[in-house]
């Protein structure tokens, strides 16, 4: 079925998208998975084409488009081609992107958010923990007030563009006794003292996408580098991790359905016993599955990003919609590997970077057992 989603607006920006990647990304896709790190080149030629800060107002560098629908078709589209390279995008420019547009003084906008739309200045966002993963209640990374200071302490783990970050958003607690209610959020800048980075983590797969470890060992942070409110950052979190769930929704289920086509051109070419294997019963009716089910998905996710442009999207329907393509997408690839047989588990073959890749998505952005826990008390359980 023809998606009814984007406008000619929303395909041209599609294309210049696709233009970028075929110039600024394959060219170097190889050596950035060796070195385990997207090339400051890339940032700057992302933010020379206006893809990194399209949800940022005009009069400070950004494109001012406020319509979700732009950064799904940029999501996308780069997901089609390395699903680490969305995720590493995705993290600056539809996850940290809302903090400093919403929560920011007009002072930090001006300092941050141009260097934010032209790639000088990379970011991330450091919430989870050695022992606190989905579960932000429960972060120990503490920050005191010290006159118009305040002394962060702790660790953060997993922290995508971590290694490379210019700017980390930081959650930490401020008022221990209040657990949630006492989470406040600071922008950490590189080269503050006391702000140390550990080794690029060795993944499973998206190797491309930097993961580090983040320490803080009594760190001065200005009262100025506060976002939001003192002790409100768990709702803010809260506010802000329905648009974190789509984005991560729309990377899975394109590369799935990516990955799927590239199946399907296999099964018809790849013969054995005389007839290519995609005309035998069992994998003709296995691949009629998987198209369905990714058409279906397709239109569930479509009507998400329709109600978050809406402004609509509540926070069980982001968690239905993530869980539910992170499933879809690591149930079709691993029947796509199957299909190419043997050629599947060989590295060269992309299918086989693609299920390394994938296995992580039904873990971040809140475990799929999580969104289902979410789920599930909405529903009086």
């Amino acid at each position: 079925m023809n998606r009814s989603l984007y406008n000619a607006d929303h395909l041209a920006f599609g294309d210049s998208v696709r233009g970028f990647v075929e110039r600024s990304i394959l060219p170097r896709h190889e050596a950035m998975i060796e070195q385990r790190y997207i090339d400051r080149e890339v940032w700057l030629e992302a933010g020379k084409h206006g893809f990194l800060g399209l949800d940022v107002p005009e009069q400070y560098g950004g494109s001012g488009a406020d319509d979700f629908r732009f950064n799904a078709i940029l999501t996308e589209e780069l997901s089609r081609v390395s699903v680490a390279m969305a995720s590493a995008f995705g993290i600056h420019s539809d996850i940290v992107a809302p903090y400093l547009v919403q929560l920011t003084t007009d002072e930090q906008k001006h300092r941050w958010l141009p260097g934010f739309c032209s790639g000088e200045l990379v970011t991330a966002i450091a919430m989870s923990e050695p022992s606190a993963g989905s579960d932000l209640a429960a972060i120990k990374t503490t920050a005191r007030k010290d006159g118009p200071e305040w002394i962060l302490n702790g660790s953060k783990i997993f922290i995508t563009n971590g290694y490379n970050a210019d700017l980390v958003v930081v959650a930490a607690k401020t008022d221990p006794s209040k657990r949630a209610r006492g989470i406040t959020l600071f922008a950490i800048e590189q080269g503050m003292d006391g702000f140390e980075r550990g080794r690029k983590l060795d993944k499973v797969g998206q190797p491309e996408a930097d993961t580090a470890e983040l320490f803080f060992s009594d760190v001065r942070v200005p009262a100025d580098n506060v976002i939001g409110e003192v002790d409100r950052g768990f709702a803010h979190m809260m506010d802000m991790l329905p648009q974190e769930r789509l984005n991560a929704a729309v990377s899975n289920l394109a590369h799935a359905r990516c990955i799927f086509d590239e199946t399907l051109i296999y099964t018809r070419e790849r013969k054995a016993f005389g007839e290519s294997i995609g005309s035998f019963q069992h994998n003709k009716f296995l691949l009629a599955e998987l198209a369905t089910e990714l058409e279906v998905t397709q239109a569930h996710l479509d009507a998400a990003i329709t109600a978050h442009t809406k402004k609509q999207l509540d926070d069980v329907d982001a968690a239905k919609v993530k869980w539910w393509t992170a499933d879809v997408q690591n149930h079709t690839l691993d029947k796509c590997l199957q299909l190419h047989g043997g050629y599947g588990y060989m590295n060269e073959y992309r299918v086989a970077r693609a299920w390394k890749d994938a296995r992580v998505t039904r873990i971040w952005a809140g475990s799929n057992e999580i969104m289902k826990e979410l789920i599930g008390r909405s529903l009086g359980l």
